[in-house]
């Protein structure tokens, strides 16, 4: 089984333009994330796709591997396949471009999910964490997720789900971290559908998966990425290295 991990690398961002390329500790985070992908040596090949020329020569020029997006995508699933659409691979891992503090262990959570998969019933595999604090089960940027009793996605939503009505039933509640392994064939799929009503909705590609009828496994972890979304955000991780 041949797994890569692919880090779509867009240029533009509405909360703060051109973070990929900001120094981190000497090297862009961009580098430092393709870096830190490699060292995890859970992949057979590590891959950036980008739309920027920017970032592809960053990582070329520093012996890595880029992949030129040649249309404009609206999410990272889209990016991610039409780059590995003629790619010799099984199991496609997306990581974020802007986490270069990658840990290994929930990568590798992911990984195991489809190395027991010996009958291919499983799509997609990603990660969700408890949350038990009302501020963050309220907040809609956090994204929740319903699973069945053998952990499969039954929804995802920035909405309470599920809504209590009765509190003291012992409904745990999830939140989805967005770090996805696929079989390269639901990726391939993705690109291929139209998007339907609920992810126009919630603005959240996985429906697409649901609505399609893929099956996504969610596995629990106390993860939390450090992602670097805010110039505040690369304050603290120049802080971190």
């Amino acid at each position: 089984m041949k797994i890569i991990a692919v880090i779509p690398a867009r240029y533009a961002s509405t909360r703060f333009p051109a973070k990929l390329m900001q120094d981190l500790g000497g090297k862009t985070v961009i580098l430092r994330t393709y870096e830190a992908a490699i060292n995890t040596k859970l992949f057979d090949d590590v891959f950036v796709v980008t739309d920027s020329d920017l970032i592809y020569n960053e990582i070329s020029s520093n012996g890595g591997k880029a992949i030129m997006s040649l249309k404009e995508h609206e999410s990272g699933s889209d990016r991610i396949a039409e780059a590995v659409e003629h790619l010799d691979v099984d199991i496609v891992i997306n990581v974020q471009g802007d986490e270069p503090f990658i840990d290994a262990e929930p990568l590798a959570k992911v990984i195991e999910v489809f190395r027991n998969d010996t009958a291919k019933q499983i799509d997609l595999a990603s990660l969700m964490r408890e949350i038990k604090d009302e501020t963050e089960i309220n907040n809609p940027n956090n994204v929740k997720v319903v699973v069945d009793q053998n952990g499969f996605a039954l929804y995802f939503s920035r909405s309470v789900i599920p809504f209590p009505r009765e509190k003291n039933v012992g409904v745990r509640y999830f939140q989805h971290i967005g770090i996805y392994a696929f079989r390269k064939q639901a990726l391939l799929d993705f690109y291929s559908l139209p998007m339907k009503s609920l992810e126009a909705s919630e603005k959240l590609e996985q429906l697409r998966y649901l609505e399609y009828g893929k099956r996504i496994k969610l596995v629990e972890t106390n993860h939390v990425g450090i992602g670097i979304d805010t110039f505040e955000d690369l304050e603290r991780a120049r802080k971190l290295f």
